[in-house]
């Protein structure tokens, strides 16, 4: 199924914006999270390692320059509330920004986005883990949540500034690439992400080698058949 990707100048508008609202105690050697985060009012400092009043326990696999600012999109967070039959508020999937009107799980990675005075740049997907299958309480919770590959996307912070509920959130560069935060995630088209390592400078470490781990997987398949 295509999927429409964003443009330059499309826009949407900022929700929420959650930050840790306190951190729970999570089963595994992690031992805590900072995955509880919730809406707080007015404007929020967004700096290079992410937004004010907001933290990773986790550091090793979460946050840093390249996870500084995670959003979802209400339209995906709607449609697991339907399927799931509760309420899913803002803050709920750990993010930091609950957007509208932008496709955050198809944002082409190096897309840059404005919000406010701060200037975004996409940078990944989410990759489910043990601890947000936790936090859900639902049954196969990360295998249902990678199925549908609505992973929402990690932002770096270009320029560091403030952003709120009801801001305007702009589009204004999108790589000619055109690859997406979902195309890393479910691999479909190694071939394609091969091309990503050629032609995106900004890919990190972390997104390598999510491309790598997909290029063996492909290479495993070939041999098979």
């Amino acid at each position: 199924m295509s999927r429409p990707i964003t443009r330059v100048g499309d826009t949407g508008w900022v929700e929420a914006v959650c930050v840790v609202h306190a951190e729970i105690e999570v089963r595994g050697r992690v031992g805590r999270s900072a995955i509880d985060k919730r809406p707080v009012e007015g404007r929020v400092a967004v700096r290079a390692l992410g937004l004010a009043g907001d933290h990773s326990c986790d550091t090793v696999n979460h946050g840093g320059l390249d996870q500084a600012v995670y959003a979802y999109a209400e339209q995906d967070a709607a449609r697991w509330a339907g399927e799931l039959d509760r309420e899913l508020p803002a803050g709920w999937f750990g993010e930091n920004l609950r957007l509208s009107g932008l496709p955050a799980s198809d944002a082409v990675l190096g897309a840059h986005w404005a919000i406010g005075d701060t200037l975004l740049e996409v940078s990944g997907p989410r990759v489910p883990c043990a601890t947000f299958q936790q936090w859900s309480g639902e049954r196969q919770w990360v295998k249902r949540f990678a199925l549908r590959s609505d992973t929402g996307c990690y932002f770096r912070v270009l320029t560091e500034g403030t952003i709120g509920a009801g801001d305007e959130v702009r589009v204004v560069r999108v790589p000619e690439h055109g690859i997406t935060v979902r195309d890393l995630f479910t691999g479909a088209d190694p071939a394609l992400l091969e091309r990503l390592r050629e032609e995106e400078p900004t890919i990190s470490a972390d997104v390598r080698m999510q491309i790598d781990r997909h290029s063996r997987a492909g290479r495993r398949v070939e041999a098979r058949s």
